[in-house]
């Protein structure tokens, strides 16, 4: 009978070598911002105040101190002390609704954009932190004419 060649020859080990590598990552201070929207609902004459919130969510690499700010807002006129929507029909754009942002729910500190001064200050923890707006329309002296009022406000996250 003849022997027939193994299929898979038996491999030996007669000697290993290794190397080891490193593996590295350098995380710098940073943060993000997102923001939801602040919606007032639908009113009729503004002659009692209209109270919502919203919210801001920040996420800072952990023990990065952090502070957020809101702007005035997009329209022109608009001041952090006076904050104002416009009208959005044609011919209404002038037209325009008070309304300001708040750091408490009381709605007794305004929400600014000056750090250290009216901005709302942290510390990151590495994951997402809540952070609320308090909105207000306060009494309007005038109701302007019925439409869509608007502005856009933009967060600011400084770390």
């Amino acid at each position: 009978m003849l022997a027939l060649p193994a299929a898979h020859a038996e491999m030996r080990v007669n000697a290993t070598a290794t190397a080891n590598f490193n593996v590295t990552l350098t995380l710098t201070a940073g943060c993000t911002i997102a923001a939801n929207p602040l919606n007032f609902g639908s009113a009729g004459v503004l002659g009692t105040a209209i109270n919502q919130q919203t919210t801001l969510s920040i996420t800072c690499t952990n023990t990065t101190p952090y502070n957020v700010g809101l702007d005035a807002g997009s329209v022109p006129t608009s001041t952090i002390a006076n904050r104002l929507m416009a009208g959005t029909a044609a011919g209404n754009t002038g037209s325009t609704v008070q309304f300001q942002l708040f750091t408490d729910v009381a709605r007794t500190t305004i929400w600014g954009n000056t750090p250290g001064t009216d901005t709302v200050t942290g510390t990151g923890t590495g994951v997402t932190q809540t952070l609320t707006v308090y909105g207000q329309v306060p009494v309007q002296a005038f109701t302007p004419r019925p439409d869509n009022y608007l502005t856009s406000i933009t967060a600011t996250v400084n770390f």
